[in-house]
């Protein structure tokens, strides 16, 4: 594959990738004028990002199955307009209730980039350089929480909340032109496959028991919903609790996000000398860590807005890692079943992720505890399954060794 080629795949897969953090980052400044205008809460809008998480992990369970039948071209841009419509279904919405609702269907429509994505990354570059591949789509994808925040920020305050949802209408709206004009198709349709219940629920059961693919998922997703329990208490923190400002938000949201784009980007260099193997295991070590110190200073009291901003960098820096490898190591048993697997990978990460939204917003209160317990309890699953996985691994490599 020529340079010039291979570096625009990699982009419009990142763009497309991007699309969900996007969707998220960009609207987390406008909650309290969100909530005022629609008569309700931080908290209550806060469920509309639970709901987004939902209809991804939905969606994604939909168009895995869908995306190997069919191509990933055909059921990608279905999906992305979907979207698209959602985006400008919200600009008139007028209660809360429909904002959750359409942000569920707008989700639904989104996924369907994430899911291909992750498939084209497998259908079109060696499987020995996807951990690389998954580093460099890191790079597009973090973009999102530098820029968005910001750019939120500075849309609630210039022209109200609405227009944050014409921008990803406009953003939507680009990524079809270049999946059409410019995106390779990816595996052919594999049209001996059945859409029928029975075979698609044996064809997730078959990827879900492969050792490899649920130790590195559920590992994955856990350490990743440390970052869902970041985005959900982040605005309540830091914009009520401390007092910040919308735009004043998007730039501490964007710094700390800074550490997460040169960990990915610092990740390329170590899979030259270390295994993703490696790279996890001390990874999410680090991420313990910085969660332990975040979770009982907030008890004890030790932490205040800079020493926080300082605790949650280091805490999410280490996605930057975990993100690629665990991806990389997810998919790698699967060469035909690439759609299915990718779905099924990011419904389990979105479906968990939904769940500690949720639980973040019902348990918000007057502190930052809901955001950091969370977030520390998200960092020591993920390390306790790592380990019990690749025990598992290893007992079964020693019994199929003869």
């Amino acid at each position: 594959m020529q340079k010039k080629k291979r570096n625009l795949i990699i982009l419009i897969l990142g763009l497309l990738s991007a699309l969900g953090p996007f969707s998220i980052d960009l609207y987390l400044p406008g909650f309290p004028e969100i909530a005022r205008d629609l008569n309700s809460t931080t908290g209550r809008v806060a469920l509309s990002l639970s709901s987004y998480f939902v209809g991804v992990s939905l969606g994604q369970m939909i168009y895995g199955p869908l995306l190997d039948r069919f191509g990933r071209r055909t059921p990608l841009l279905v999906g992305l307009f979907i979207y698209l419509f959602a985006s400008v279904y919200i600009v008139y919405v007028t209660s809360v209730d429909s904002l959750i609702l359409a942000r569920f269907i707008q989700a639904l429509g989104g996924c369907a980039g994430m899911v291909a994505a992750r498939a084209l990354v497998r259908d079109l570059f060696p499987v020995t350089e996807t951990a690389k591949i998954f580093s460099l789509l890191m790079l597009v994808i973090a973009v999102s929480p530098i820029v968005a925040p910001t750019l939120g920020g500075f849309a609630t305050a210039h022209w109200g909340w609405h227009s944050i949802f014409i921008i990803l209408a406009v953003l939507v709206a680009l990524n079809i032109l270049l999946v059409y004009f410019w995106l390779p198709l990816g595996a052919p349709p594999d049209t001996t496959m059945s859409l029928k219940p029975k075979p698609i629920m044996t064809k997730f059961w078959n990827v879900l028991k492969t050792p490899q693919f649920y130790t590195y998922t559920l590992t994955g997703s856990f350490a990743a919903s440390g970052l869902y329990a970041y985005i959900a208490g982040s605005p309540h923190v830091f914009m009520e609790l401390y007092g910040v400002s919308e735009k004043q938000y998007g730039w501490i949201f964007g710094i700390i996000a800074m550490g997460l784009v040169t960990a990915s980007q610092v990740n390329t260099f170590m899979l030259k000398k270390y295994t993703s193997q490696q790279i996890v295991k001390v990874t999410l070590l680090c991420q313990v860590v910085a969660g332990a110190l975040l979770f009982f200073g907030t008890i004890f009291q030790l932490i205040e807005m800079y020493s926080m901003i300082v605790l949650v960098f280091l805490f999410l820096s280490t996605q930057g890692f975990a993100f690629p490898n665990t991806s990389a190591l997810s998919l790698a048993p699967f060469e035909k079943s690439a759609g299915t697997a990718s779905a099924l990978m990011g419904a389990l990460q979105l479906g968990i992720g939904a769940i500690i939204t949720a639980l973040v917003s019902t348990l918000s209160n007057e502190t930052p505890l809901p955001m950091t317990g969370i977030m520390f309890l998200c960092a020591s699953v993920s390390v306790i399954i790592l380990y019990w996985g690749n025990r598992k691994i290893k007992t079964l490599e020693r019994v199929s060794t003869p």
